[in-house]
C-alpha cells in the first residue's frame, strides 16, 4: 500500500504535518517490515522483504541489519543495491539510488526535517526534499546525506562526510591506475 496521491506535497518542500495519523500508521508499517528484514539471515527472504517495503527495487538487493526507514513507500533502488550495517533513510521525499550503489555502515539519509520554531515543530510541523543517488557510488561509513542532495554517478563520499549540497559525477578525484590493485573477484583466501 503506497501513501494516497494528497501526501505527493509532502515531497515538495513545503511544511507538513508529521503526526499526520496515516503517516503514523505508515511508519509502524515500515518498522514491522524492517523488524521482519533484520531478524532473518536468509537472502533470498530479505530480498523479498526489502522489496516489499520500498517503492522500488532492482534485482539483488543486500541490505543487513539493521536497516530502518521511516515509510519504504519513497525508497527506489536499481539493481545491485548493497547496504551495509545500521543504514537509515528517512523517506519523507522520495529517495533514488542508481544500479551499483554500495552504502558503509551508519549511512544515513535523511529527506526530512523538523520545521525549525520550537512551537510549529511541537504541532509535527516538518519539510522533506528528495535525495537521488546516482549510479556507481559508495558511501562509506557514517556518511550522512541532507535534504535535497543528488550525489553524482560514480562519485565516492569519504567516511564521516555530511554532504548539505550536491555533488557532481565522479568526484573527489579521477580513478587512476595507482588505486587499482589487480583484483577480478578471485577467491583470495
Amino acid at each position: 500500500m503506497n501513501l494516497p496521491e494528497k501526501y505527493a506535497y509532502m515531497a515538495t518542500g513545503q511544511p507538513y504535518n508529521d503526526l499526520d495519523p496515516l503517516l503514523i500508521q505508515r511508519r509502524d508499517r515500515a518498522t514491522r517490515l524492517t523488524d521482519e528484514l533484520n531478524a532473518t539471515a536468509d537472502p533470498d527472504a530479505k530480498a523479498t522483504l526489502f522489496t516489499a517495503l520500498v517503492g522500488s527495487a532492482g534485482p539483488r538487493p543486500v541490505v543487513n541489519p539493521n536497516f530502518r526507514c521511516e515509510f519504504g513507500d519513497n525508497i527506489h533502488v536499481g539493481r545491485d543495491f548493497y547496504t551495509n550495517y545500521d543504514v537509515v533513510m528517512l523517506d519523507g521525499a522520495p529517495i533514488t539510488i542508481g544500479d551499483a550503489v554500495l552504502f558503509g555502515p551508519k549511512v544515513g539519509l535523511y529527506t526530512s526535517n523538523h520545521l525549525i520554531d520550537p512551537t510549529e515543530r511541537a504541532q509535527g510541523g516538518c519539510i522533506a526534499k528528495p535525495i537521488t543517488i546516482g549510479n556507481q557510488c559508495w558511501l562509506a561509513a557514517n556518511v550522512t546525506v541532507l535534504p535535497g542532495v543528488t550525489i553524482g554517478a560514480g562519485t565516492v563520499i569519504g567516511g564521516g562526510s555530511v554532504v548539505t549540497h550536491d555533488i557532481p559525477e565522479h568526484v573527489l578525484r579521477p580513478i587512476t591506475a595507482a588505486d587499482r590493485t589487480g583484483f577480478a573477484g578471485q577467491d583470495l583466501i
